[in-house]
């Protein structure tokens, strides 16, 4: 009688369980404990650095050959397309004259937050950082419901559907959000270039790579993470970081540590800063003041790069190479680039301290490269690898709208909708999916 009140029970306690962990008030509270524990069980079984995308302009070759046959393709494409270095002329020499810096400055006068308690805060709470320097009174939570709504509370527990906000969308609310305040955004940066910053009081953002032990899988695992930079100085070679995760207020980094990391995003920085002041922050850039050089600058040093690295920073080196072809429209240019890197990376170690799987988490320039190619399939095949084996659940908006974008272009319009819809769920109210639904008719 015992066994079968139990059989009869297991049922009914099951779906007891269900609808007690519906209730709203008690969801909010246990939704991300279940996610981390469905995010542990699934890279057990399936461990996400396992997952490699196989770019079909490389397909079915071995790494050497793929080595020959993309170099060979991009060399013929590339600008300068005799050799693999930098072209001497006076349009890519930075014009501006030397002058000496100060040994070493400390910026004051912004308000420190950390992003504890936040699901991948750090984008929000150091632009909220670098806004506060200017006298803008918000916070984190401000910056954060306008760039990853997804990811504000709900019943005082953090919600984690938005896993990365991209440098444009943080410009996207400073020109929406903040009056008087404006930003710049360019690739190929040098911690000289950030000295001249600072010194001339302009505090730099920087996203780069960061290493840090993964509770998903029980490894050191690579992320993108954003950093404040308020400071510097040349006796001990360090770099003065507001930094929002582990290593907190005005933490030292060595400049060879920084650069390292600032490699795995193309170098790219970001300075926030009064619009009546634009004179004085174009004067400190220097050359860089003009965006296509700062890219074309880029490009060559990626591509310098590419030829004096090995391993993941080879690998990193040649995805930047396809993310300067990007920025100056080089579409196929990049593919081509792109493809070599994937190949690369499918060649790496096969663990996540030397495959950072999580690189489409925060980049998107292939997908870029592959639509304006008309390689569509691997637009489809990149977001599924991406969405289905780097990640516990689909919650990538862009990787869903450019899956959508290709499944359209593919004739696969329901599956395109329902894509634009997933991404919207992710990111309420973002704009391209938005505009994506109502090219075709319909309602968000």
């Amino acid at each position: 009688m015992q066994k079968k009140y139990l059989i009869w029970s297991l049922p009914v306690l099951f779906l007891l369980a269900i609808g007690i962990y519906n209730i709203p008030a008690v969801n909010s509270r246990l939704a991300w404990r279940v996610d981390d524990a469905f995010a542990r069980v699934k890279y057990f079984f399936n461990p996400p650095s396992d997952a490699v995308f196989r770019p079909s302009g490389a397909a079915n070759l071995t790494i050497e050959t793929a080595i020959v046959t993309a170099r060979a393709e991009y060399m013929l494409t590339l600008t300068p397309k005799a050799t693999m270095t930098p072209t001497p002329g006076a349009t890519l020499t930075p014009t501006i004259t030397p002058t000496p810096l100060p040994a070493t400055v400390s910026l004051k006068g912004f308000k420190y937050e950390d992003q504890l308690g936040y699901y991948n805060y750090c984008g929000p709470t150091n632009f909220s950082m670098a806004l506060s320097y200017w006298g803008w009174n918000g916070n984190k939570s401000v910056v954060g419901k306008f760039v990853m709504p997804g990811n504000s509370y709900v019943n005082n527990t953090p919600q984690n559907l938005d896993k990365n906000v991209m440098p444009y969308e943080f410009q996207d609310f400073i020109a929406a959000k903040v009056p008087g305040i404006t930003s710049v955004l360019r690739y190929g940066g040098d911690v000289n270039l950030i000295k001249r910053l600072i010194a001339g009081g302009f505090p730099v953002v920087a996203e780069k790579g960061y290493y840090e032990p993964d509770t998903a899988t029980g490894k050191i695992g690579w992320m993108g993470h954003y950093q404040f930079i308020t400071g510097y100085n040349d006796a001990d070679s360090t770099l003065l970081v507001q930094d929002t995760y582990k290593d907190g207020p005005n933490f030292k980094i060595p400049y060879s540590k920084f650069i390292e990391g600032w490699r795995n995003f193309n170098y790219v920085f970001v300075v926030v800063y009064p619009a009546k002041r634009e004179a004085e922050v174009m004067s400190l850039l220097g050359a860089y003041a003009d965006e296509s050089w700062a890219t074309k600058h880029a490009l060559e040093l990626a591509t310098a790069e590419s030829n004096s690295l090995s391993g993941i920073d080879r690998f990193f080196a040649w995805f930047n190479i396809g993310t300067n072809h990007v920025a100056l429209r080089e579409y196929v240019d990049a593919a081509t680039a792109y493809d070599y890197a994937f190949n690369l990376y499918a060649n790496l170690g096969g663990d996540d301290t030397t495959r950072p799987y999580r690189m489409m988490w925060y980049q998107t320039g292939p997908y870029y490269a592959y639509y304006y190619s008309a390689r569509y399939q691997d637009v489809i095949s990149l977001a599924n690898t991406t969405l289905n084996d780097t990640i516990s659940s689909p919650t990538l908006e862009e990787s869903l709208l450019w899956r959508g974008r290709a499944y359209y272009m593919t004739g696969q319009t329901q599956l395109a909708v329902d894509d634009y819809r997933a991404a919207l769920k992710v990111h309420v109210n973002w704009a391209p999916a938005v505009q994506a639904l109502q090219d075709l008719g319909l309602q968000p």
